[in-house]
């Protein structure tokens, strides 16, 4: 129960923060508080579950926020989509023959169409959270660095996937991305032979999902490396703060 308590106070984060001595002696102090019967400060199953999916869309929301606003993929060089590896060499092509705008404006479009997705992985991160049983939050809290990450990939890549595809596609139709694609392909020496076997719109998603896990996994680290803690009433009450 210590290792739990303790690895949920690095997973919340915000602007109020704590000594990590502090935080140890604060739950010390809850744990043996809630060592008496009928104790009204006693921290249940429940509320230490409670707490950590608070915490937990306390960072999910700001992946999603950091992933699903303009630019939020497109000038993040960790996670911009480019050109798939099967184009990498028809777009090189391109370039070199001058045409490297158009190169250009299919990359721009393919990030615009993961940053309008993203905002879509908000709700679904909250109904993976409510689905959460107390052996789920264990394993996260005892887990490694991105443990958290792994349980929202397990419990959500499907349905992530599934609302992102008819966005994507939107998006990219908007955009002109398929146009600039099928551009790209008749232009290029051999880029013809490409057309028709290469699914763009799988593979934007696919790459929306990278994105966003990588930020998610990214938030999760730093929480878990920096005893910071946001207080919320929640959190005021599983670890006794005044």
């Amino acid at each position: 129960m210590r290792l739990v308590l303790f690895a949920l106070v690095l997973f919340a984060s915000g602007n109020m923060h704590a000594q990590l001595d502090d935080i140890l002696k604060k739950a010390n102090e809850g744990l043996n508080r809630a060592s008496g019967t009928n104790s009204a400060s006693g921290l249940s199953n429940d509320k230490i579950v409670a707490g950590l999916k608070e915490a937990l869309q306390v960072s999910t929301g700001k992946a999603v926020a950091a992933t699903g606003k303009p630019d939020g993929f497109l000038r993040n060089q960790a996670i911009k989509i480019l050109l798939p590896d099967k184009l990498r060499t028809v777009g090189n092509g391109l370039r070199m023959i001058g045409m490297g705008a158009q190169v250009n404006e299919l990359e721009v479009g393919m990030n615009r169409a993961a940053e309008q997705a993203s905002p879509q992985a908000k709700a679904i991160f909250i109904a993976a959270l409510k689905r959460m049983s107390f052996d789920d939050a264990r394993q996260i809290l005892s887990g490694g660095d991105t443990a958290a990450t792994e349980y929202f990939k397990r419990s959500s890549t499907d349905e992530l996937t599934t609302a992102f595809a008819p966005i994507v596609h939107r998006s990219m139709q908007n955009v002109g991305v398929m146009q600039q694609y099928n551009h790209m392909l008749a232009s290029a020496p051999g880029g013809t032979a490409l057309a028709g076997r290469f699914d763009l719109d799988k593979y934007v998603v696919g790459k929306t999902l990278d994105g966003l896990f990588y930020m998610l996994g990214q938030e999760e680290k730093k929480i878990r490396q920096n005893p910071a803690a946001q207080t919320t009433a929640l959190l005021k009450e599983v670890f006794g703060r005044k």
